[in-house]
């Protein structure tokens, strides 16, 4: 497998079947990992076509398998990024942490696609894991072992 990321919270590796296998750790792992099934399950189900579909879902060891969405875009425009997030809320749901860096390109589809989705809201009923919270969750956290 061909290391993408990791980070004190995740670690994600591409397979050699261009499957993405992600691990969940850190703060609010469990919420972050439940969050992001729950948000992709329901992008699914919606139809949205330009984001990760689910494979498999291990919650014991907080690990999710899913499909690529193409390669991180090094180079995007405030205005398609914005177009781009604005098109996913038309779906239901709101990603709370909308940066370049959650953004892919997709050849096969010929298309900008979004990841990510750790933290993100399901507009129609409230669901969802806001970076504000995740940020007071550790600020929490600090003043405890202080």
């Amino acid at each position: 497998m061909r290391e993408m990321k990791d980070s004190a919270v995740s670690s994600v590796r591409i397979g050699f079947d261009g499957l993405v296998h992600k691990r969940y750790r850190g703060p609010l792992a469990r919420e972050r990992y439940e969050n992001e099934v729950r948000v992709l399950r329901y992008l699914e189900a919606k139809g949205c076509d330009f984001v990760p579909r689910v494979l498999e879902e291990h919650a014991d060891s907080l690990y999710l398998v899913t499909s690529n969405s193409g390669r991180i875009v090094t180079r995007i425009g405030e205005k398609k990024m914005k177009q781009l997030f604005d098109e996913l809320e038309r779906y239901g749901v709101r990603h709370d942490d909308r940066a370049s860096r959650n953004i892919t390109y997709n050849p096969r589809s010929g298309r900008f696609c979004i990841i990510d989705f750790e933290f993100a809201l399901i507009m129609e009923t409230g669901e969802g894991l806001l970076l504000k919270e995740a940020e007071a969750s550790a600020d929490a956290g600090k003043r405890k072992s202080d």
